[in-house]
């Protein structure tokens, strides 16, 4: 009877572990297909934190500082770019399994679609529930994108992407992107999710370009726990929108902020979406955050 040789789990995850933390398992992109020479950011945050309504309205802060700017969704539920395009599109996902997975009989306007104020836009999608990896789909999608030249002519790419970080493959715009900006509310949970965001960021920042860029403090008039959370972690707030019901009412009405009938709180949201971008193209410098145990998140801002 021939003997057989066990091997530990440990020594197969410590042989074939990628090299972007301890026991990852996370999708690895083709390292030859990078974006360029665009400015590109990944927006993240707890789900249902406002993300898409944040991205879609800086996209187009970006556009009217005269930026050509491409929005990609990387949600399953393909509605980050709603606002934009006044519809559900079509996502990658879509456009490729209508051709049957053969990427060369794409054509650019079969997965890209032109927003308000110039702002191209795509949505990434996702494969069916529990039958794949979203980091496949971004991963596709960039080079998509690459093979089509559209990032050639492209200043500023913003990844919109799905609620807490804890899949390899919805890190996966972590591998592309120069900064990562949190957007979170003044609330346990959603700093707590942002505590998540700042370890897998720490992660990927070992091998990639992409490092923390900042805060996103949003529906929120006050910021004192994200305050609190900053000045122990070494964060810092980019931007600050207020819980004001004209940004939840600009989604039902798929509208960006930018196309709402002018009040004074309308105008001071639009100033503050411009002056972000204008801050971020001007570049913001890393922040080397350092991510709280859980147990001290709960002590710092859980038992007031």
């Amino acid at each position: 009877m021939m003997e057989t040789t066990t091997v530990p789990v440990t020594d197969i995850r410590r042989r074939h572990a990628p090299p972007d933390g301890e026991g990852s398992v996370q999708v690895q992109l083709d390292p030859k297909v990078k974006i360029g020479n665009a400015k590109v950011f990944a927006v993240y945050g707890k789900g249902g934190i406002g993300k898409s309504t944040t991205s879609s309205n800086l996209s187009v802060a970006f556009s009217k500082l005269g930026k050509r700017v491409l929005q990609i969704g990387c949600d399953p539920k393909h509605d980050s770019t709603f606002t934009l395009t006044k519809k559900l599109m079509p996502t990658v996902i879509d456009a490729l399994e209508a051709v049957d997975f053969h990427a060369e009989e794409l054509r650019l306007d079969d997965f890209v679609f032109r927003g308000y104020n110039g702002v191209m836009c795509v949505e990434a999608g996702g494969p069916p529930a529990g039958t794949g990896c979203g980091g496949y789909v971004v991963g596709q999608t960039v080079k998509l994108l690459k093979e089509h030249h559209l990032l050639e002519d492209t200043d500023v790419v913003i990844f919109d992407v799905l609620g807490d970080v804890v899949c390899g493959g919805f890190a996966a715009p972590l591998q592309h992107a120069d900064r990562a900006l949190i957007v979170t509310a003044n609330d346990f949970d959603s700093i707590f999710a942002m505590n998540r965001i700042v370890q897998a960021i720490g992660a990927k920042s070992k091998n990639y370009n992409v490092r923390l860029g900042g805060v996103i403090a949003n529906r929120s008039d006050a910021t004192d726990q994200i305050d609190k959370f900053n000045g122990v972690t070494g964060l810092r707030t980019l931007a600050h929108f207020p819980l004001l019901d004209e940004i939840r009412k600009s989604r039902l009405q798929k509208s960006t902020l930018f196309e709402l009938a002018d009040s004074p709180a309308v105008k001071a949201v639009q100033d503050e979406y411009l002056r972000l971008a204008a801050q971020l193209w001007a570049g913001v410098d890393p922040m080397p955050a350092v991510p709280m145990k859980d147990r001290d998140i709960f002590d710092l801002l859980g038992f007031d």
